[in-house]
């Protein structure tokens, strides 16, 4: 018995055995938490993903007779992040305590409104970090969005709710806005598009701030011609028949560290260029 304590007295006073303790230990709570993520019917079976505050419908407004052209959004349907104003609901902020302290707005943003006039619809309200401080997506109050590609993972925020229902297909595209990454992040998590337009491009007006010197609206989309065809929009750009580019300069230099042959990355390059220009 006595010999027993000895080795075991000598072999704790090893720090490469409080190292071995400390990795298990930690792998131990990694694996608890992915399986109880897995089984929790919370996490699950809830309704949409958990990616839905609210449920509501705004129709877009009406079509122009022919022979107009038809509205370049029409017949898609969106979901917008829990800190767009959207007139008679109150914009809560992800925060239960601030949507109680808050009265409904009285006009629409300007954002959802423009999206309305192009021709698409909106379907609801979406999950979001606590007054959109974080990056995991998580939501004490609401409940955290099921990540459709990974259930066991977080979705990244903090327009979690809003990449959750592109992800899972519920709707063609979604608002967030985007900070230090909100939208770039879950949309990474999630494996679906996400774009940030430069500072100041999209109007905020009627959006909550979180940080007004770097906020940026947001958008969501499984593929690129979605992501095109509403950036279109929310960025006002005019329709214009592509061009065939003539001549690219691209700056070779930037692969000098690479460790591919800097002719080899040219050539690859060259003919992606020639391909897409046709």
């Amino acid at each position: 018995m006595s010999k027993s304590f000895n080795i075991i007295k000598t072999n704790t006073s090893n720090p490469k055995v409080w190292v071995v303790i400390g990795v298990s230990v930690v792998g131990f709570v990694v694996l608890a938490e992915t399986l109880r993520r897995r089984r929790n019917p919370k996490l699950n079976g809830r309704v949409d993903f958990g990616a839905f505050l609210e449920r509501f419908e705004l129709i877009p407004f009406p079509q122009p007779p022919p022979p107009a052209a038809r509205q370049p959004l029409a017949g898609l349907k969106f979901a917008i992040k829990d800190v767009f104003d959207v007139k008679g609901y109150v914009t809560g902020f992800g925060s239960p305590d601030w949507k109680r302290d808050h009265h409904e707005a009285d006009r629409t943003a300007v954002v959802v409104t423009l999206l309305l006039k192009n021709g698409a619809t909106c379907i609801g309200k979406t999950v979001l970090d606590e007054f959109a401080f974080g990056i995991t997506g998580e939501n004490k109050h609401y409940g955290t969005p099921v990540n459709p590609q990974m259930p066991s993972h977080i979705p990244g925020g903090s327009s979690s709710g809003s990449a959750v229902a592109v992800a899972a297909q519920l709707v063609d595209f979604a608002l967030g806005t985007d900070t230090i990454g909100c939208v770039r992040v879950p949309a990474s998590f999630c494996g679906i598009l996400g774009y940030r337009p430069s500072h100041g491009t999209v109007s905020m007006i009627g959006v909550l701030p979180n940080s007004q010197s770097l906020d940026t609206v947001g958008l969501l989309a499984r593929n690129a011609s979605i992501l095109h065809r509403v950036g279109h929009v929310l960025l006002q750009l005019n329709a214009v028949e592509p061009r065939r580019a003539r001549r690219l300069i691209f700056a070779d230099d930037i692969f000098q560290l690479s460790k591919v042959p800097k002719l080899k990355t040219i050539h690859v390059i060259s003919k992606a260029i020639e391909s897409l220009s046709g």
